[in-house]
């Protein structure tokens, strides 16, 4: 009898990336995406006019029609964006109650990476990076660090 040793598979396989350069995986995500920011923007409670510049600079008629339709397929940038934005509300509720944790992107914050602006006026001022920078410190804080 020959046994073959073998390290047993673990029940946690690794996350299949996805290819946001990949059309075909844009339009699968783009009207999700879309949805969930308008919904996110209103729990927020961010003006319209913050909310297009979050999106990357919309146009007020192109905004009020990807509300409307937002059946589209986005760019890289936008569906980026839309992804960090969502990791934060998902963070957020999970280190805060749902009331603060809708009201964090408006308080005034004193760690140095807001340098006592808002989480919202600094991800405004800083577009995606900054975005990127506000999903990493809530994820360190949800990692205990």
């Amino acid at each position: 009898m020959n046994l073959a040793y073998a390290y047993p598979k673990s029940r946690f396989e690794p996350i299949q990336l996805v290819d946001l350069n990949a059309r075909a995986e844009r339009e699968r995500l783009s009207a999700s995406a879309l949805a969930g920011f308008f919904r996110l923007m209103e729990a927020w409670r961010v003006r319209d006019e913050d909310a297009r510049e979050l999106l990357g600079g919309l146009s007020s008629s192109s905004f009020y029609e990807w509300k409307k339709k937002p059946q589209r397929v986005l760019e890289v940038d936008r569906i980026t964006r839309v992804s960090y934005l969502l990791g934060i509300y998902k963070s957020l509720h999970i280190l805060y109650g749902d009331k603060l944790a809708d009201e964090w992107v408006h308080l005034p914050n004193t760690n140095p990476v807001f340098q006592g602006r808002t989480p919202l006026a600094t991800m405004l001022g800083g577009g995606l990076l900054a975005m990127q920078t506000v999903r990493r410190l809530l994820d360190a804080r949800r990692g205990g660090l």
